[in-house]
């Protein structure tokens, strides 16, 4: 396939009526077409390997979605997609798909490597195409706030990957929180330790020191992408541990967080940070190596909230725990009091003045102590596909469970905690309206990438 440059592509959009990236073009006057009782969704899947061949499988598994287009940059990937969905159209590069799909395609889903979320999220939707996006939403804060006002002013329907938020655990932990069933909350402590995740986030680095030629199934200039250019090494980018490295992944917390604390924001109401630290590993904080190139392999992030109706105070403590940083005691020993011999591996747990409620991530949410709360009802949720629920929004107009409006600010502020670990031990101090840190330029340097040249994010 020739390559298909910036230039030839914005030529090739502008011409076709399509997709269109161009520095500075705000929303378009197109709306979302609007889907026939007796048609069906056209959509299109960015990525199909690894969490992207679970999302395809899902989209196809509705019936009134019809997958037409099929896009990766690794061939494999694509012919494995492509056995299971063998009438739609096949692209290598995303950008290509976007000049000749047009008004073929109602939604695309967006399961690539973080750091390019936005560049292809965004497009998207100004293009009046509805967008379901893997977690955590964005690589930088600036890209979230961007994606999430972009969902906003083009109106169309949108949905975050965070899959358990369609479950009976996490809406029940909703209401009861929303309920005000544990009293007034006091203290909130998520965490991820599961035991085996940490190969996700493994590798100290450096980089290897040869640079290796990239296999011919794979598109590597593409799969940098908005990146710095640097040579392909194999078993550790592509296809997984691109998690490690700050140019592609948002870390431990980035890529688990949004699942963790999706109920509990969802349930509190809450509203952008008013400050944010991080604890983290201190053979990481030390390097300065390490920390111009991968994450750490544990963070401790302690975000601090306005306080509202539903907490014990005028500010609410949120802290996240993960790696060898364990929840403190006080979680722990009301755990072990339910019946658990270690505490959840992946969690959130909601301190209150009248109890607790504890969600261990893809169960159900407890309230704790059980004996005080055995008569508190549960509610019986009907089942949710979290992506069917997404392509059921793009017919009937209905936002999903965790659109962006609702799940932007969330990642945004998650997010904000990435930079806190990159600054560690500093109080960031954030001025949600400005979009600022106060009291750090160096954490400001890092709300937004500087994007390699040719790949620049309108809007960001």
């Amino acid at each position: 396939m020739p390559r298909l440059t910036r230039r030839h592509f914005l030529q090739t959009a502008a011409a076709a009526g399509a997709w269109s990236l161009m520095p500075g073009c705000a929303t378009t006057a197109r709306r979302p077409r609007r889907i026939a009782p007796n048609e069906k969704l056209q959509h299109a899947c960015i990525g199909v390997g690894g969490m992207g061949a679970n999302d395809l499988k899902n989209f196809l598994s509705h019936p009134r979605c019809q997958i037409v287009a099929l896009c990766d940059v690794d061939r494999g990937n694509l012919e494995k997609a492509a056995a299971l969905v063998p009438g739609a159209r096949r692209y290598t590069d995303w950008r290509e798909m976007f000049a000749k799909e047009g008004d073929q395609v109602d939604s695309v889903n967006v399961s690539v490597p973080d750091h390019m979320h936005a560049a292809i999220a965004l497009p998207a939707m100004r293009a009046a195409k509805h967008v379901y996006c893997q977690k955590p939403l964005c690589h930088d804060v600036a890209e979230c706030r961007a994606v999430a006002s972009t969902a906003k002013e083009t109106g169309v329907i949108t949905q975050l990957g965070t899959q358990f938020a369609s479950g009976a655990g996490d809406r029940q932990a909703v209401q009861w929180l929303r309920e005000g069933a544990i009293g007034k909350v006091r203290r909130v402590i998520l965490c991820s330790n599961r035991e085996g995740a940490v190969e996700r986030y493994r590798l100290a680095g450096p980089r290897p020191a040869e640079p290796v030629r990239a296999p011919d199934a794979l598109a590597w200039d593409l799969w940098l992408g908005t990146a710095p250019v640097r040579p392909y090494a194999p078993k550790i980018y592509h296809p997984q541990l691109w998690r490690s490295w700050l140019d592609f992944g948002t870390g431990w917390s980035g890529d688990i967080g949004c699942h963790i604390f999706d109920a509990v924001w969802k349930g509190l109401g809450l509203t952008a940070p008013l400050s944010v630290t991080a604890d983290v590993q201190k053979s990481w904080r030390d390097s300065p190596a390490r920390r111009a190139d991968t994450w750490p392999q544990m963070n401790h992030i302690t975000w601090v909230f306005p306080g509202n109706t539903l907490t014990a105070g005028p500010e609410l403590t949120v802290e996240w725990y993960d790696g060898d940083k364990f929840p403190p005691e006080e979680a722990q020993a009301l755990a072990r009091a339910d019946g658990f011999k270690t505490y959840p591996g992946e969690a959130a747990i909601v301190l209150g003045t009248e109890g607790a409620l504890l969600l261990p991530h893809t169960s159900g949410a407890r309230l704790l102590p059980r004996e005080k709360f055995a008569s508190h009802a549960r509610t019986n949720f009907e089942p949710r596909n979290h992506y069917h629920h997404f392509v059921d929004g793009c017919i009937s107009g209905q936002q999903p469970e965790s659109h962006f409006g609702q799940t932007g600010p969330m990642a945004e502020a998650i997010i904000l905690g990435t930079v806190a670990v990159r600054t560690p031990d500093t109080t960031l101090r954030w001025d949600a309206a400005r979009a600022r840190v106060t009291n750090s330029p160096e954490a400001n340097q890092l709300l937004r990438r500087t994007y390699r040249t040719g790949w620049e994010v309108a809007g960001v």
